[in-house]
């Protein structure tokens, strides 16, 4: 068969594939979501926090502003004066910066969760190929990207030059004002700049994110030959799926086994069949068959039987009929209920009279024409 090629990768990735791509650290991520989301909660905290922030920034200013009389005759204080000024500006946008570091951080986990892949420490000498270089760099991600930026371009700039020509008078008369006014109206410029540049951000953010998702699917295609192929794998070698079956039998026969010991008396053929039934006298239903083998396990039934006390009557047509007829756990066929009765009788009856002497007679099951199979299961000509 010809190997299909790139072009022919058609088919959605399968769920492995997505699987081993996520290990590798191919996941979904917009490198626009952040921003968007650091614009918002900074607008929020500004709306919220605005008034707080600016006053106390413009008391730090103010105190700046004013020359201390000692400071002027030691020098050396200037230091010391000028690192406290920048302790007590840290300590204001403090509370700011950490809420944005927490929002970048979980921001960029939106797109397509969290995960640590140590692939991706890992260095990749294929990233030193010039020719794989000049592919990432004319390629069509390029040209995406290349887009995108250019979107977000405009879009910045034209909120931004809105927002200056909006609040042009304030601007050109702020250095007339006194510090408390010119910071109360630039604190309201910057609100409103940010409120527009917020919702630009979410823009272009609600366009990448599909856009990163799609173009990610796309990577992850396959052709049909790697469907195929993956399916035939995940389904393992007839080695491996011969020992899943004989270990799934093991652990059905030893459950099975279990039930044998609670058995109220196991037919046989005598050697190749034997069936182990359950009955329950004070019940309505119909005995039960609890465990059935043919050859090993049947002898095993057997010894199971006799370990335990349980009686072996040996009735080859009924053992036969039971054993092709019923299924495990499963009540026996209304055909057999006379037969099974008089077993199932006997037995009683000897456990009843055992130790008085009585003398209980055999009986001969009598199995209808069209329960009586051979030993290949295949009924016999009557």
């Amino acid at each position: 068969m010809a190997e299909e090629s790139g072009q022919d990768k058609t088919e959605e990735p399968t769920a492995q594939r997505m699987n081993k791509a996520r290990e590798d650290g191919q996941i979904p991520r917009s490198q626009e979501l952040p921003p968007a989301a650091m614009m918002v909660v900074a607008t929020l905290f500004f709306t919220m926090m605005g008034q707080y922030l600016f006053s106390k920034m413009g008391g730090l200013f103010k105190a700046q502003l004013t020359f201390e009389p000692r400071a002027l005759d030691k020098a050396e204080l200037l230091p010391a004066i000028f690192g406290s000024a920048m302790v007590d500006g840290f300590l204001i946008v403090l509370p700011l910066m950490a809420v944005l570091y927490v929002i970048a951080v979980l921001s960029t986990t939106l797109a397509g969760g969290f995960i640590f892949s140590p692939h991706l420490a890992l260095p990749k000498f294929s990233k030193l190929n010039p020719m794989s270089g000049l592919a990432r760099m004319f390629g069509m991600d390029a040209l995406i990207n290349l887009g995108k930026a250019l979107a977000k371009f405009l879009v910045v700039g034209a909120i931004l030059l809105m927002s200056v020509m909006n609040n042009l008078n304030d601007l050109t008369n702020i250095s007339q004002m006194d510090l408390g006014e010119a910071i109360k109206v630039s604190g309201t410029i910057i609100v409103d700049a940010c409120f527009w540049l917020s919702l630009g951000l979410v823009l272009v953010a609600l366009v990448d994110v599909p856009l990163q998702r799609h173009q990610l699917n796309k990577k992850l295609k396959m052709t049909k030959q790697e469907v195929r192929d993956e399916m035939k794998n995940s389904e393992g070698s007839p080695e491996v799926k011969g020992q899943i079956r004989r270990r799934q039998r093991e652990i059905l026969e030893n459950k099975m086994m279990g039930k044998v010991k609670d058995a109220d008396v196991v037919i046989t053929n005598p050697t190749h069949f034997a069936v182990a039934l359950s009955y329950d006298p004070t019940g309505d239903g119909a005995p039960l068959l609890v465990a059935k083998g043919e050859d090993g396990l049947a002898a095993r039934i057997r010894e199971e039987a006799k370990e335990h006390g349980v009686y072996l009557f040996e009735a080859p047509l009924l053992a036969r009929a039971l054993y092709f007829t019923t299924k495990l756990d499963h009540p026996i066929p209304e055909a057999l209920y006379h037969a099974v009765a008089q077993v199932i009788a006997y037995v009683f009856s000897l456990n009843q009279s055992y130790g008085r002497g009585h003398e209980v007679v055999k009986p001969t099951p009598s199995i209808p024409d069209e329960m009586k199979f051979d030993a290949n299961g295949v009924l016999m000509n009557t």
